[in-house]
């Protein structure tokens, strides 16, 4: 089913729009007010709760391989974690989480 040029970006203003309106639910009328602090002490675990939701998939079922599971890519994971949980930190975590797929991709 084709759909015009117009239609496309009515789409595309509507999506727009209706995305604009939620966050602006959330963010515009708080505004600048004080929000509870039950609810602070939740979204402070929004990122530690969507990063792995993103990228779990692409490590249990990769696009490189067709979604079969890779060893190579778990590996890596396992390192990401490892480091990341002993030095305390997501940037040592990532960097040796690629270093570990670059080196594995290259030796297997």
């Amino acid at each position: 089913m084709s759909h015009s040029a117009i239609e496309i970006w009515a789409i595309i203003a509507v999506l727009g729009a209706g995305t604009f309106l939620i966050r602006f639910s959330f963010l515009g009328l708080v505004g600048g007010g004080k929000m509870p602090n039950w609810l602070l002490r939740h979204l402070r675990y929004t990122p530690v709760a969507v990063l792995p939701g993103l990228v779990a998939p692409l490590v249990a079922w990769p696009n490189a391989t067709g979604g079969d599971t890779d060893p190579v890519r778990l590996a890596a994971a396992l390192a990401t974690l490892a480091v990341a949980f002993w030095r305390k930190s997501v940037l040592w975590g990532a960097l040796a989480g690629a270093m570990a797929l670059g080196v594995l991709t290259w030796l297997l």
